[in-house]
C-alpha cells in the first residue's frame, strides 16, 4: 500500500508545491483546503500525471470541529496517514487594536489549535505503527516580536516551539516532526494577510513557493527538527541571539512598514 500524505492549504503556495512533489514520489494523497473547486482540479492533474489516488477534501479550518470531521473522512475509508503536513495558515497586517477580532480568532485557529489538533489526532496511530513524519509550518516569524502583525508572529512561535518539543518527546519512537521556517515567500499569502502596504515583501529577499517545498521536503524525509530556509534567513536567526530585544522590536517594525523609496511592490 502506498503511504498517504495529508496536507493541509494544499490548493496553493507551498501546500500545492509540496503536493506536486509528493504526487512525483509516487505517494497517496488527501488534501485539504477551503476550495472544492480547486482541489478538485488539482487532484484530477495529479492523478492523471502520477497514477495515484488522491482524495479532496474541502474543509474550513477555522471551524472547531473541522480536524475531527477530517480524520473521520479518512477514517471512513481505511485510509492510514503517513505523513501530515500541516501547512495551512494564514496572516494579518495592522495594528493589534484596531485589527478585526474574528479574523485575528480564526487566524489562532487555523494556525495553532488546528494543527495541534491534528497532529493529536494522527500521532497516535504513527506510533502505533512506529513509523511517521509530521511537517509544521512555521515561519523565521517565529524567531522574532512581529509589531504590526503581533498574532501571525506569536501563532509561528507556537508552532516552532510545539514542533520542537514533539519532535524530542518523538526520538527513537520512530516518528520525526519537522517545524519548516520560510521567510517571505511568493505565494497568496501576502494578498490574503493585506501586506499590500507592508515593507515585509519588497524590504526582504522573497523565495519561490516551489524552491521552499522542496527544501522543506528533503528536511522532512531526514527527520530534520528545524529547517531554516535561505542562508540570509539562516544568518538573521543566528545574529539576533546578539541584540537586545528593544532593537529586535524595533528593526522588525522598519521593516514591516516602510518601503524604500521609488520601488513599487513586487506582484506575485
Amino acid at each position: 500500500m502506498n503511504e498517504t500524505v495529508l496536507i493541509t492549504g494544499a490548493s496553493g503556495g507551498i501546500g500545492l508545491e509540496l503536493a506536486r512533489i509528493f504526487a512525483r514520489e509516487g505517494r497517496d494523497l488527501a488534501l485539504v483546503a477551503r476550495s472544492a473547486e480547486r482541489l478538485s482540479a488539482l487532484a484530477a492533474e495529479l492523478e492523471a500525471a502520477h497514477g495515484i489516488s488522491v482524495l479532496p477534501l474541502a474543509v474550513d479550518l477555522a471551524l472547531e470541529d473541522a480536524p475531527d470531521r477530517i480524520a473521520r473522512s479518512l477514517g471512513e475509508r481505511k485510509i492510514e496517514v503517513e505523513i501530515l503536513v500541516n501547512n495551512a495558515g494564514f496572516g494579518d497586517f495592522g495594528d493589534f487594536a484596531g485589527a478585526d477580532w474574528d479574523k485575528l480568532d480564526a487566524m489562532i485557529a487555523v494556525n495553532c489549535r488546528a494543527l495541534a489538533r491534528l497532529t493529536k489526532l494522527f500521532l497516535g496511530p504513527m506510533l502505533e505503527r512506529g513509523r511517521g513524519k509530521i511537517l509544521n509550518l512555521a515561519s523565521t516569524a517565529a524567531f522574532l516580536p512581529g509589531p504590526l502583525m503581533a498574532v501571525y508572529y506569536a501563532s509561528k512561535a507556537f508552532v516552532l516551539s510545539f514542533s520542537e518539543a514533539l519532535s524530542r518527546e518523538l526520538k527513537g519512537s520512530g516518528v520525526t516532526v519537522t517545524a519548516l521556517c520560510p521567510g517571505p515567500t511568493r505565494t497568496g499569502f501576502r494578498d490574503a494577510a493585506a501586506l499590500q502596504d507592508s515593507g515585509l515583501f519588497t524590504n526582504l529577499k522573497v523565495a519561490a513557493a516551489e524552491d521552499v517545498a522542496a527544501f522543506g521536503f528533503r528536511a522532512l524525509m531526514r527527520g530534520k527538527a528545524v529547517a531554516v530556509h535561505g542562508g540570509l534567513n539562516k544568518a538573521m536567526i543566528f545574529g539576533l541571539r546578539f541584540m537586545p530585544r528593544s532593537l529586535v522590536r524595533g528593526v522588525v517594525l522598519r521593516i514591516q512598514r516602510s518601503r524604500p523609496a521609488g520601488r513599487a511592490a513586487k506582484r506575485d
